[in-house]
């Protein structure tokens, strides 16, 4: 992981500290009643050291960590859980807020009032209202909503895998291909699992598919390669008839780890590490593309299957599509790997060539948002506009897997790990 701007970390801490600070006032509008004041006084101290604590805690954490290498589970742990209290917080803090502009309008509204109309005892008059305890309670009530969801997301939710099955129609399809399936599962970020036994719920649901074709759509690890090393034997059960096909990610480039102070020396370590990251590939048995297309053949029929390194707006370029249709039978029927769907909307669609069906991912739906049969959302769409699921323009088809693996927040909340299912079949 790249190293952390000082005035980033400054600009984060003051904002947590915001937050916390606005916070606390709700809080003591919910102790206002308490009897005892002692307690009172105790819970607020508590609520003031806990949250500074973690904040200082997390901060130390960050700034110790090994550059070299993604963040320890641990660590992920912590921003998770610290995730886990600011989604809430800034819930609580928006109704405050609103309760805060009333409060603020109707003592304005009395102000303006009174100068024209003055009271018989001015000084006995309050402008503006204190703040309402029950008010606070619904906030409090609000927030643990999404405290709780997203407890459940890292406890459960990260390997709450989900079969997503999809079937596409192609008019030119080959008819030896008509019902062909291919099993898709992308970004796994090896370096952020933590349980062996919920990787294998989610290997168990790829090996149960029994597809004809198996791709892996890139980010094999997080940062380095030895991320991978203790998952090898599990992850090289996957196979398929057709063979097994995989690409690169951007974190497959040891581009988010510092190996050296060295520039040079770094350099040669990144590369060296990225080299043992293609023998992996090799180990698991997959066959990795670097702009390159092979054919797969069946019943005396043929399809292309492409495979570009990775290109995305704002990461790694080193995707060569041009390269990749080069010798590719411009009348044949193609399917792309390509890690990130905005190479879709930038190159591929555009093609002269017509490129059947591209398959991503990269997006991971930001593990977290609402799907719901007729309504999916997640922030993520902010950035990526085909973000998750299947895309269609001019007969040209785009496929975004929601990710195998998770990183950076240890969890997933409404958006599951996903093991995609395609079928292929020939439209008449």
């Amino acid at each position: 992981m790249k190293h952390y701007p000082f005035v980033t970390l400054l600009i984060v801490i003051a904002i947590a500290v915001l937050i916390d600070l606005y916070t606390y006032q709700g809080v003591r509008a919910l102790t206002q009643k308490w009897t005892s004041k002692r307690k009172r006084q105790v819970m607020l101290r508590a609520y003031l050291v806990f949250n500074i604590g973690l904040l200082i805690t997390l901060c130390i954490g960050f700034l110790a960590m090994d550059k070299s290498r993604a963040p320890s589970i641990g660590l992920m742990r912590l921003l998770g859980f610290f995730f886990a209290m600011l989604v809430p917080k800034l819930i609580f803090c928006i109704l405050l807020i609103l309760e805060d502009t009333y409060r603020l309008l109707k003592g304005i509204f009395h102000y303006l009032y009174h100068r024209i109309s003055p009271p018989h005892n001015p000084e006995g008059v309050i402008y503006f209202p204190g703040r309402r305890r029950f008010v606070s309670q619904i906030a409090l009530g609000l927030a643990s909503i999404p405290f709780l969801a997203i407890i459940e997301g890292m406890v459960k939710g990260k390997y709450d895998y989900r079969v997503h099955r999809e079937t596409i129609f192609f008019p030119d399809l080959p008819e030896a291909f008509d019902g062909f399936t291919i099993t898709q599962v992308s970004d796994i970020h090896s370096g952020s699992f933590d349980s062996m036994e919920g990787v294998m719920r989610g290997v168990n649901m790829v090996n149960a598919q029994k597809s004809d074709l198996f791709v892996f759509t890139g980010d094999l690890v997080n940062t380095v390669s030895t991320e991978i090393i203790p998952w090898l034997d599990i992850f090289k059960t996957f196979r398929a008839p057709y063979g097994q096909y995989s690409i690169l990610g951007n974190h497959d480039y040891g581009k988010y780890g510092r190996f050296d102070k060295d520039e040079v020396k770094n350099e040669e370590l990144r590369l060296a590490d990225h080299e043992k990251l293609k023998k992996h590939h090799e180990t698991l048995g997959y066959n990795l593309m670097l702009n390159e297309h092979t054919v797969i053949e069946k019943d005396g029929q043929k399809i292309s299957l492409l495979g570009v390194e990775n290109w995305g707006l704002g990461f790694e370029t080193r995707g060569d599509l041009q390269k990749t249709l080069q010798g590719v039978d411009p009348n044949s029927f193609k399917i792309l790997l390509s890690h990130d769907p905005s190479h879709w909307d930038a190159q591929v669609k555009q093609d002269k060539q017509h490129i059947h069906l591209t398959l991503s991912g990269h997006t991971h739906g930001m593990q977290f948002g609402i799907e719901i049969p007729g309504f999916k959302w997640s922030p993520i769409q902010m950035r990526y506009p085909k973000w998750a699921g299947l895309y269609q323009e001019g007969g040209k088809y785009l496929y975004v897997n929601r990710g195998f693996g998770f990183l950076g927040f240890p969890g997933r909340v409404g958006i599951w790990p996903e093991v995609t299912v395609l079928t292929l079949k020939r439209s008449v």
